[in-house]
């Protein structure tokens, strides 16, 4: 890694290349974060807001020696974006995701997303947790200040497969989610919007922070293809013959459609939609999630 730019590790294409999830998470946080401080960014996201007692569980890091050596009290620095949260990332693990035509499935894509909000949220003083959904709920790992190496463990150890049914995995996460947080939902949103409103619009009555972020395959927005070709769907099996170029402005069109029905939808329930394709560097998605927290936390 020596000599590689941090900006460039921001790039999927680099971050495929290292096996090590842990150190990838703390990569791109590491150089997101020294991208934030060279930016504009400075000050708005990180500016020191208050000491607060440390409560078991705090990161030890966190503590203010300097003031616990005229105290002799532990105190913890707190900062604007700082909030205590729960937070649970919620991940697609269906067959669909497992599609890539580049170096990076969606589903790699959706772990190093995760793996690295996840690494931003216990740097911020939140508690993570982690729920994956394929034909219904796979895992979970309850919310925790200590959870984030088994999240990462269990992102790590994940094979996608199955027909997706990611609303029913989310009224379950519903049923479960005790105290209102955050839930941030990484997904390719194959299921119908009004469906996806319904769900999504569920948990944000709850009293949760939602943030959406939409995993599209650059060949899924653009379909190149310029000769026929037979295309499976990865979850039915379901074969079907065309011709892209015939096809392609009327896909085109039902895309947008999809999406902005997306956006609208959930726009109508206050959740955030973000898409993002793989071969986007991971920190226009993490300025979005961390914009949100900064705004949620003003609100409360």
């Amino acid at each position: 890694m020596t000599g590689i730019a941090p900006a460039t590790l921001l790039d999927p294409g680099v971050l495929a290349r290292i096996g090590d999830l842990s150190l990838l998470a703390r990569t791109v946080v590491d150089g997101f974060l020294h991208g934030l401080h060279r930016s504009m960014r400075i000050g708005s996201s990180f500016d020191f807001a208050e000491h607060r007692s440390y409560q078991p569980g705090d990161d030890l890091r966190r503590i203010d020696w300097r003031l616990f050596g005229r105290t002799d009290k532990y105190f913890l620095k707190t900062y604007e974006a700082d909030t205590n949260a729960d937070v649970l990332f919620v991940v697609d693990v269906s067959a669909s995701m497992d599609y890539g035509s580049g170096p990076v499935t969606k589903f790699a894509y959706a772990r190093f997303l995760a793996a690295s909000l996840a690494w931003l949220a216990q740097r911020q003083g939140d508690r993570v947790g982690l729920a994956t959904i394929g034909g219904d709920l796979v895992d979970v790992v309850p919310s925790s200040t200590r959870h984030l190496q088994l999240i990462l463990h269990t992102l790590a150890r994940t094979v996608p497969g199955g027909a997706g049914q990611l609303p029913r995995g989310l009224e379950r996460v519903a049923r479960f989610r005790g105290r209102s947080g955050v839930v941030v939902v990484i997904s390719d949103c194959y299921e119908e919007p009004p469906v996806l409103e319904k769900t999504l619009g569920a948990l944000r009555a709850r009293g949760h922070d939602v943030v959406v972020f939409h995993i599209l395959d650059p060949a899924e927005r653009d379909l190149p293809w310029e000769t026929a070709v037979t295309f499976e769907d990865a979850e039915s099996g379901e074969r079907l013959p065309l011709l892209p170029e015939e096809l392609r402005p009327k896909y085109h069109a039902l895309m947008a459609a999809h999406q902005q029905a997306l956006r609208d939808g959930l726009a109508r329930n206050r959740v955030d939609y973000v898409p993002v394709t793989t071969d986007q560097p991971l920190d226009a998605a993490l300025h979005s999630y961390l914009d949100r927290r900064m705004l949620a936390a003003r609100l409360r």
